[in-house]
């Protein structure tokens, strides 16, 4: 493979991630504006947020695996072409079911994206490479989540909230093109057919799990969010023993007897539960509480967002393995997320920024780490499906981790008011330590000869 192409596909695939967590990060500062001009409720402003996380977690396995089986570069083009139409189907939705069904699809195009970006630089950037091709790829995502907000409150102030929505699909359509013409096909060298059955229940049982959690931030007490999670139970124990019969699954579940994967897939579900989880809440606190606003709180994010997005960059440089580099970033992040602890409603703003540039730096490093150890941890020819399971991992701890910290902040004693959003957040921040120095542990236990692994 030439240089160029190299280049071309780090390139094209990190623009394309970015983009995905930009979209992703669009109701964070615009869900006020949204939810007036289409009448949304508190239950329908909990699906906005958490319907483009539903639609990604579903799909980022199974698209992986057909990407590797039946072309990479054909999956990553079809899912930004389906970023590109469900943005602008956001953007003309007269209700707030529209909207969430199209941020739905966004999850859907973005999980293609995600993992056949990462599948593409995997197979581009073979040994030693990838830990810099990995690094690049890892500081778009930070950059996305940096951009994402001010952008979005930039645009939504300039014309409305569908102004945000109407970008995305112009820039998605940029990158369908661009993608087409630059990069190279790549697949497996043995194909194998699809796992409908596999690819079916995962996702359905995916959606119906984070569907119970969106649903559960409005109320453990309902019928639908039992009904979901007794669905989701049935359908993932279903998905297992399904692909347990089959020659050729989607997810090889001997995987999970290798060190180097159960690791990766760990630390992705605890940084998504734990780190991902209260950063992402920050900016939320400090208007409900500290009555800072909605564009001023996306701007001190940047402290999280834009030093991960540095650090992940520069993590290729450090002289560790991905391992120990996971052990050390989630050790790191737990730190960070502690020193926003014991936050008050007079607290001054500066208050939370050293927390959220040790939080970043950790991030950074940890997003590059799992970024590499998701290809490197699964034979070469299945590098989508490797991105797809770690990010499936990253957004399901995400879902849950933002489910129990929403559920701890509105719940948060028996005080009321700005005191009990406080007491709230105090909870939260200490269940999101937990989680990282959880992770932290079971990467550092996750250790031994890994299997096989032609690479």
């Amino acid at each position: 493979m030439r240089v160029t192409t190299k280049t071309a596909t780090l390139a094209v695939a990190s623009l394309a991630t970015a983009l995905v967590l930009i979209i992703f990060c669009v109701p964070l500062t615009t869900l006020t504006s949204t939810a007036q001009a289409l009448g949304a409720g508190s239950g329908e402003q909990a699906w906005i947020l958490s319907a483009m996380s539903v639609g990604a977690a579903s799909a980022l396995l199974g698209s992986g695996a057909i990407g590797d089986d039946y072309g990479r570069r054909r999956t990553f083009v079809t899912g930004t072409v389906v970023l590109a139409l469900a943005s602008a189907l956001g953007a003309l939705a007269p209700n707030a079911l529209l909207l969430i069904i199209a941020r739905i699809m966004q999850g859907l195009g973005g999980a293609a994206i995600i993992a056949c970006g990462l599948g593409l630089i995997g197979q581009a950037f073979p040994g030693r490479a990838l830990a810099g091709a990995s690094s690049i790829w890892a500081a778009a995502l930070g950059a996305g989540v940096a951009i994402g907000p001010i952008l979005a409150a930039g645009l939504d102030r300039l014309a409305g909230w569908t102004l945000p929505y109407w970008f995305s699909a112009i820039a998605a359509g940029v990158l369908a093109t661009a993608a087409q013409g630059l990069l190279s096909e790549s697949r497996s060298s043995s194909p194998r057919r699809i796992d409908v059955a596999g690819t079916l229940l995962l996702a359905s049982g995916m959606a119906a799990l984070l569907a119970a959690l969106t649903e559960s931030r409005t109320g453990w007490g309902q019928t639908s969010v039992y009904v979901l999670l007794t669905g989701a139970a049935l359908l993932l124990v279903a998905f297992v023993a399904v692909e347990q019969h089959l020659d050729s699954p989607m997810l090889d579940l001997s995987l999970f007897r290798r060190p180097d994967f159960v690791a990766a897939t760990v630390a992705a579900l605890a940084s998504g539960a734990g780190v991902l989880s209260i950063m992402s809440l920050i900016p939320m606190i400090l208007e409900r509480a500290m009555g800072i606003g909605a564009v001023l709180g996306a701007i001190v994010l940047l402290a999280w967002s834009a030093t991960t997005a540095v650090t992940a960059s520069l993590a290729r440089w450090i002289p560790a393995t991905p391992r120990h580099l996971m052990i050390g970033g989630l050790i790191a992040c737990a730190a960070g997320q502690l020193a926003v602890y014991g936050l008050l409603a007079d607290s001054p703003l500066v208050r939370v920024i050293p927390g959220m540039l040790l939080a970043g730096a950790a991030n950074g490093i940890l997003n590059a780490a799992l970024g590499r150890q998701a290809v490197a941890s699964v034979p070469r020819d299945r590098t989508a499906m490797g991105s797809g399971a770690n990010n499936t991992a990253r957004y399901l701890g995400s879902a849950a981790g933002l489910t129990v910290c929403a559920l701890l902040i509105t719940h948060g004693g028996a005080a009321s008011g700005t005191e009990s959003l406080m007491s709230g957040w105090n909870m939260a921040v200490l269940f999101s330590v937990a989680v990282s120095l959880m992770g932290a542990l079971a990467v550092f236990l996750a250790r031994g000869r890994p299997a096989a692994c032609s690479r």
